[in-house]
Formats: C-alpha cells, sequence, structure tokens
C-alpha cells in the first residue's frame, strides 16, 4: 500500500455543533483559502488516525475502536474529498500539474473579470481586530439581560407616544423630499449601516471569532457595508451562532427604538430631525432587507443557523431542481439528501419562493440600472443584468436536461409534461388571437344635453319638462327668467331709442349735426347690442333640438334659482348607439374601418352588442375627454391631470377608434362603458412580443 499523502500543516479541526438528528460534526478550517468544511464522525476518525500512514490501518482502528463500520470505499472517497478541495500537501509533478490545471481553470477572461466585478466586488478597508480587543469591554452592556429589558421598554413607550403623534410623524417625510433631505436620509442610513457591522464584529470576537476584515461591497456599483464573520462556524453552539447572525439586527432595532422614544421626546430641531431619520432608517432597512431569508443578508444565515443547515440556498436549489425534474420528466433520481419528508416540502417551497423573489429583484435591479445611464449603455447593462441572473440559470438547467434526453422514458410524468407543453405552445407560438382587447364607451347614437345659459330662474311661464317625456324638435322645455339681463336689455332698448330719435332729428339739429356720421354709427352699434342680448333673452326658452325623450337628475320647480351652467336636462334621440374604444400604437396600426366589435358592458343586464369600426384616429390622443375611462378616476386608461387645465393626458400613445353602424333598433338612454373587441388580424403572441421587443430596441437603443 503506497504512503497516504500528507494534510497541509495549517488546517484545524475544531468541534461543531450536532445534526438535527444528534450526530456530532466537525469544522475543518482552511486559513488560506478561509473556508469551512462541515465533516461528519466517520471522516472525523479518519482523519485523527492519519498519522497511521496506511489506509488499511487506518480503516481496521476505526472499526476496533469505535462502533463505525467503514470500507475502503469511505476512505478512498474521503481521499478524493480532500484532493479536490485542495487539503493534501502537493508533493509530485502530478500534484503541481493539477494545481496549475486548476488554476487556469479558475482564471478569468477579461471579459468575463469585468462582468464580475461588475456586479459584485468587495473592497476590504480595515482590519478591526486590534480595535474589537481594545473596546470590547464597552460592548459587554449590550449582552446584558438588563439592556434588551430598556431597549424593549424604550420601543413600547416610544411607538405608543408615536401612535398619538402618528398624522405629524408620518407627514415629517415631505419635509426630506429635496436633495438636502436625501442626503440626510443617506447619511442616517450610513450611521446605521455601520453599527449593524460593529454588532456582527463584537458579538463574533466575543464567541472567540477572528474578523479579518471590514470593508465595503459594490453590488452592481451600489455600496453595502460588510463584515468577515466566516469563523462563525467554528462555533459549536448554534444559540452562539444565532446571535452573531442577528447582532446586526438587534443593533439597528436598539437603535430604532431609542430614536423613536427621543423623536417623541425631542423639541423640533435638528437633533429631533435626525432622531426621525434614524427611527425611520433602521426600522424600514432591517424589516423590509436584512431580515429577508431569500438573499444572503442577516435573515438567510439566521434561518440557516436556526435549521441547522449550512449552505441553506444550494440544498435548496438542488432539492428544486430535483423536484422539477421528476415533475416534468420522471428521471427517477434519488433526493439530493436524505431528510424528513416535513423538511423535504419546506425545502422545496423555500426555493421556489427564492427563485420568484430573485426574479423581481433582479429585473428591478435591471430596470435600475438601465435608467441609470445613457439609452445606449442602459440597454447593454439592462440586457446583461437580465442574462447572468435571470436567463443564464434557466439555460443551464435547460441544457442539464438536455445532456439527460438519452434517459427520457414514456411515463406519467412526460406525458404530463409533453401535453402541457403542446398547450403551452398553441397558445404562445399558434396565432389564434384575433381580436384586439379595448376600453370602450357607448352611448345614444344622437343626445344633447341643456345648460343655464345665463344666472336665472325658472318661472312658470311654461310647463316644465318631466324626466322620461317624450318631445319633438323645437318643443318648450323649460322657461328661464334672469332680472339682470332683463334689465340690461330695457336698458340698451332705451339707449337705442334715444339714438333713433337723434339719428331722425340730426338734419334739423345743428348740435347733432356736428356728430356726422358717428352718431349713425352708434346708433348701429346699440342695435346690435338690443339684438344680441334679445338672443340671450330668446335662449331662456330651452327648447328640444330633435325628437327625443327628456332625461333629468333631479325635477326642477318654477322659482328655483340656477347659476350660469347649470346642467338641466338632456334630450337622447329614440333610436341609435355610437361609441368610442381606445387603443394602443401598435393595435391601432392593426384596426381598419368596417371590421366587427363586440361590446361588453360592465352592466351585465345589458349583454353583448355587436357593432363595427366607422374610423380609426391616425392621430394620437393629446387629451382624454371620457373621464369614466381615466385611471384617476377609477378607469383602465393610465393618464395624468395636468395642473391648471386638468386635462387628462395619457401616458401612453392613444388612438380612438369610432364605433357605430350598431342594430338600429337599439336605444340606449346613457354613456356606458365596458370593452369592447375589435375584429383584427390574427397573430400569435410570441409574434406580438417579438415585435414589442424590436420596438422597445428600437426606441430605447438611440443616444
Amino acid at each position: 500500500m503506497p504512503r497516504l499523502p500528507s494534510l497541509r500543516q495549517e488546517l484545524s479541526l475544531t468541534p461543531g455543533g450536532a445534526t438535527p438528528d444528534g450526530a456530532p460534526t466537525w469544522m475543518l478550517h482552511d486559513p488560506a483559502a478561509n473556508r469551512f468544511f462541515q465533516i461528519g464522525w466517520p471522516a472525523f476518525e479518519m482523519l485523527s488516525r492519519w498519522p497511521l500512514d496506511d489506509a488499511n490501518a487506518i480503516v481496521a482502528s476505526v472499526n476496533a475502536e469505535t462502533t463505525l463500520s467503514l470500507t475502503m470505499e469511505d476512505f478512498e472517497s474521503l481521499v478524493r474529498t480532500l484532493l479536490h478541495q485542495n487539503l493534501l500537501v502537493a508533493t509530485s509533478a502530478a500534484d503541481t500539474g493539477r494545481l496549475a490545471s486548476a488554476a487556469a481553470a479558475g482564471k478569468l477572461s477579461h471579459a468575463m473579470w469585468l462582468l464580475k466585478h461588475y456586479l459584485m466586488v468587495r473592497v476590504p478597508l480595515w482590519r478591526p481586530m486590534p480595535f474589537l480587543r481594545r473596546f470590547a469591554r464597552y460592548a459587554e452592556l449590550a449582552y446584558r439581560p438588563a439592556f434588551w429589558i430598556g431597549v424593549a421598554v424604550a420601543a413600547l413607550i416610544g411607538l405608543v407616544l408615536v401612535s398619538r403623534r402618528w398624522d405629524e410623524f408620518v407627514h415629517t417625510f415631505h419635509g426630506y423630499a429635496d436633495l438636502r433631505g436625501l442626503a440626510a436620509i443617506a447619511l442616517a442610513l450610513g450611521c446605521a449601516k455601520v453599527l449593524h457591522e460593529f454588532g456582527h464584529a463584537f458579538t463574533a470576537h466575543r464567541y472567540g471569532c477572528r474578523v479579518p476584515t471590514m470593508g465595503v461591497a459594490l453590488l452592481v456599483m451600489v455600496p453595502v457595508l460588510y463584515t468577515d464573520t466566516t469563523e462563525a462556524w467554528k462555533v459549536p453552539g448554534r444559540a452562539e451562532r444565532l446571535r452573531i447572525g442577528a447582532a446586526g439586527m438587534l443593533t439597528e432595532l436598539a437603535l430604532a427604538a431609542f430614536a423613536t422614544l427621543a423623536w417623541s421626546l425631542l423639541p423640533d430641531g435638528p437633533l429631533r430631525a435626525g432622531a426621525f431619520l434614524l427611527a425611520t432608517t433602521t426600522w424600514i432597512g432591517t424589516l423590509t432587507i436584512n431580515a429577508s431569508p431569500f438573499m444572503r443578508f442577516d435573515g438567510y444565515f439566521l434561518l440557516s443557523d436556526w435549521l441547522d443547515m449550512p449552505n441553506l440556498h444550494d440544498r435548496a436549489f438542488a432539492f428544486g431542481r430535483w423536484w422539477m425534474r421528476e415533475q416534468l420528466f420522471g428521471f427517477g433520481d434519488p433526493q439530493p439528501e436524505p431528510c424528513a419528508a416535513r423538511r423535504r416540502r419546506f425545502l422545496i417551497a423555500f426555493s421556489f419562493a427564492t427563485w420568484l423573489y430573485r426574479l423581481v429583484v433582479f429585473f428591478s435591479i435591471a430596470l435600475v440600472v438601465y435608467h441609470a445611464f445613457f439609452k445606449a449603455l442602459g440597454l447593454i447593462l439592462f440586457c446583461v443584468e437580465f442574462g447572468w441572473f435571470i436567463a443564464r440559470p434557466i439555460v443551464r438547467e435547460v441544457i442539464a436536461c438536455w445532456h439527460r434526453r438519452s434517459a427520457l422514458r414514456w411515463c406519467r410524468q412526460t406525458r404530463r409534461s409533453a401535453a402541457l407543453g403542446a398547450i403551452l405552445f398553441a397558445l404562445v407560438v399558434l396565432p389564434w388571437h384575433g381580436g384586439v382587447g379595448a376600453p370602450a364607451v357607448l352611448g345614444p347614437q344622437r343626445a344633447q344635453g341643456l345648460y343655464a345659459p345665463e344666472a336665472a330662474y325658472a318661472s312658470g311661464e311654461a310647463p316644465i319638462a318631466r324626466d322620461g317625456q317624450r318631445v319633438h324638435a323645437g318643443d318648450v322645455l323649460a322657461v328661464l327668467s334672469s332680472p339682470d339681463l332683463t334689465h340690461r336689455l330695457r336698458a340698451a332698448r332705451a339707449d337705442e331709442a334715444l339714438l333713433r330719435w337723434q339719428v331722425e332729428q340730426q338734419s334739423f339739429d345743428t348740435r347733432l349735426l356736428e356728430q356726422g356720421v358717428a352718431l349713425r354709427r352708434r346708433w348701429d352699434a346699440a342695435r346690435e347690442t338690443v339684438a344680441g342680448l334679445s338672443a340671450q333673452v330668446a335662449q331662456l326658452t330651452l327648447r328640444a333640438p330633435f325628437d327625443g325623450v327628456v332625461q333629468t337628475d333631479d325635477a326642477l320647480a318654477p322659482g328655483t334659482w340656477l347659476p350660469r351652467g347649470e346642467h338641466l336636462f338632456d334630450v337622447v334621440g329614440p333610436m341609435g348607439v355610437k361609441g368610442e374604444a381606445f387603443v394602443g400604437e401598435d393595435d391601432a396600426a392593426r384596426i381598419a374601418s368596417g371590421e366587427p366589435v363586440t361590446f361588453v358592458a360592465s352592466l351585465p343586464e345589458r349583454g353583448a352588442l355587436h357593432c363595427r369600426v366607422t374610423a380609426v384616429d391616425r392621430v394620437n390622443l393629446a387629451a382624454l375627454d371620457v373621464p369614466s375611462l381615466a385611471s384617476v378616476y377609477g378607469g383602465p386608461l393610465p393618464v395624468q391631470s395636468q395642473p391648471g387645465t386638468h386635462q387628462l393626458v395619457p401616458l401612453a400613445a392613444t388612438y380612438r377608434v369610432r364605433i357605430g353602424a350598431c342594430p338600429g333598433n337599439e336605444a340606449w338612454p346613457r354613456e356606458i362603458v365596458g370593452t369592447a373587441t375589435i375584429g383584427a388580424a390574427r397573430q400569435s403572441f410570441a409574434w406580438r412580443a417579438l415585435k414589442w421587443l424590436a420596438a422597445v430596441f428600437v426606441r430605447e437603443g438611440g443616444a
């Protein structure tokens, strides 16, 4: 039997925590790479007997002196692991070649180096061990129960006081909406994060861990503080590891508790503003970011320690991939590692929740990166983010399944996957989608509102029309009386009569003769004033513009005073329906006049109405004139209200489609909103998506 390879002398072995089933573990530390390996009882017993320098002797000694029953395969597996992790001394040319090959394989190309350092780079700034040794005694106060009782009392009192002044507390945010406010928030957040990292560092030092560096990690060029607490894995107690992982969040929560209480007690001024910033940034940052177990922040390490599962994400992802492959293809592979059914279900659910969370986060980061740079570079960086974080894992999984295609066989899972794939292909690729759905509003073909032309009151000279009354064109609906307008008309008539008399007497009066042509022009102006006022008075008699039915919300009583512009009646034609639909830029190009339209009203009792397109406006809408469809009033069209003019301006290019040629016997008393399905050339969802992507690249790729 050849001599065993030597273990590297700088390796250290320390006791670790027990596994969930009670088995002991040990932590093997590689200080050169600052890596920790968790090994079980069999590996520990074999490593402890490594000086025997004989594989058979080591296996025999373990079997004789312990209750374990090992074989040479177990020992060879351990040697392969040590060799693969570079934990053995390189003594031969083959070992040197193997290390050189591993180094060459790990060497990144220039493009990959730039990509990795753009996405994530750590910049160590400080070696804190001398500082931690010097000031650790001052931090001992934070590890006493009395301190945390005080924190809980301060948090309770602060929250109670804030709840009594909640409106004032919430509206304090408005004072930090400018550039100075954002700078103050960044400063407060930075202070909180510095204390957060010192919480980790002091707690790790307290439990005997070395903290080699503290610094800044640039995550997609965003600075994030970090503390290297890798040695926390050598702490045997799970409770101690949990305290190290939670120290940062507990520090921020303590800071938030005291800052919340300070905000309630301090007078207005810089100190109170600082307390507000510390209270809000620490509460929000801790609960929304650090506590999340889906990214490698504090919440992840806490959950990992609580479950006693190192590399929780990798192990959960292995279970997620295994479950997905089994459900899709039925390979019959064993589960990645033995565990109870309850834990297996948790790991599978956790993996899918993490994938979904990361999909949202990484896509959001890609959007932020896109908007942070000019268009061309932003679009490239967006593609890098999307490809690396989202598309790359999917492609790798597809390739892994493709390499195992020889193991596929027809079974329940593959038949189900084939059926679902065919259905999905038909939905996405086949051009079955042939209609354009659009928000629409339909109303009567002929409808006109009647309003009070002047400030007036309803007189009793004629009967006032009632709601639902049928009228003919020219019928009087109401007569209004305006004392102000009547007085102005009488005064104008008196002025006109005087000027007429003066014009008639001009040739007999020297003084009038001196005014010449100007007098006649004044008379003409007076006659026009009388005619205009007479026309205004005539408008006070409201008449039906066409045959139809009167609609009114409130019955108009004689003597009721009305302001100018008050809506009084609607006259609706007896037959005919018309309307408008609003579509986007891509859909407008697919619609032509004469195509069928199916309108489904928001009122179920109306049913579906079949009409046709009469015209399509080829100019996008400048302002929406149908408030019931506007998003600001709960409608489906995204608009914003312009200050001052209150016009409803669409946020995207919107085109009007005019609808008519509805059944002649339909009569709608008012406008009704709904959804119109407009017949168009059939397209697949995939083709529409490609066209949309191409349009986005053309539009956003410009400088």
